[in-house]
């Protein structure tokens, strides 16, 4: 039954509000990394002097420029890793978009849901964000240590905190907060595979940009689904 929630969010994957979020997250990510070089940039030209005197050398001109030229291989680098967690984070500030898109094709007879405000949004993004990557940096220890069983660990840790994070997105829509966390205690094992189906495009380049879409959706679907059972 959650790779049905799945698929049905996938079959959902061209709706125009699906891509919108989509873009509205990339956008806002390649914002924020051209704005954090340009700050790199001006710390390095402050920091940095425009000639150096060397003995027995003399002057030498243009080291700031120099310097300012070789952080760009570096936060090029940067940007490959930050990537996917930052546009994670913006994209997930208009989850509730994606919710609306999937219970207004699926569920067009319930009534509004309660949404989240623009503050209430970052503030939880940036918590979660914070917690993946907090959780997976103390994974690395067991990564390290068990090696061959890597992948079975980054989707297991991976899979608990984004089937918690979706499946209480969705169901604060609907529900009060202890409403919220009853129904994730009471279908925790759907929850948790439903999470782990969510972890594992995360190990997969470009598809992982869509995991927070796909996984809003899939938790909408299966939030529905078990309430109604």
């Amino acid at each position: 039954m959650t790779l049905t929630d799945f698929l049905r969010a996938l079959r959902q994957l061209p709706d125009p509000r699906f891509a919108s979020v989509l873009l509205t997250g990339l956008a806002l990510t390649v914002a924020l990394l051209v704005g954090i070089y340009w700050l790199v940039a001006l710390l390095i030209g402050w920091l940095v002097p425009e000639t150096l005197t060397l003995p027995w050398i003399g002057e030498i001109g243009g080291i700031g420029t120099a310097a300012g030229w070789a952080a760009v291989p570096v936060m090029l680098l940067a940007s490959i890793f930050l990537m996917i967690p930052v546009a994670s984070a913006f994209t997930g500030i208009f989850l509730d978009r994606i919710a609306d898109a999937v219970e207004d094709r699926h569920y067009p007879t319930l009534p509004p849901a309660r949404h989240q405000g623009l503050a209430e949004g970052l503030v939880d993004s940036a918590r979660f964000l914070g917690l993946l990557v907090a959780v997976n940096l103390v994974a690395l220890i067991a990564y390290i240590f068990l090696a061959p069983l890597a992948p079975l660990i980054f989707w297991g840790v991976n899979g608990i905190l984004l089937g918690r994070e979706y499946a209480q997105l969705v169901a604060l829509r609907r529900m009060e907060p202890t409403e919220a966390r009853r129904f994730r205690k009471r279908h925790r094992v759907q929850i948790f595979a439903a999470g782990v189906l969510m972890a594992v495009p995360l190990t997969i380049p470009v598809i992982n940009l869509l995991v927070p879409i796909l996984g809003a959706a899939t938790f909408t679907h299966l939030y529905h689904r078990l309430n109604r059972n």
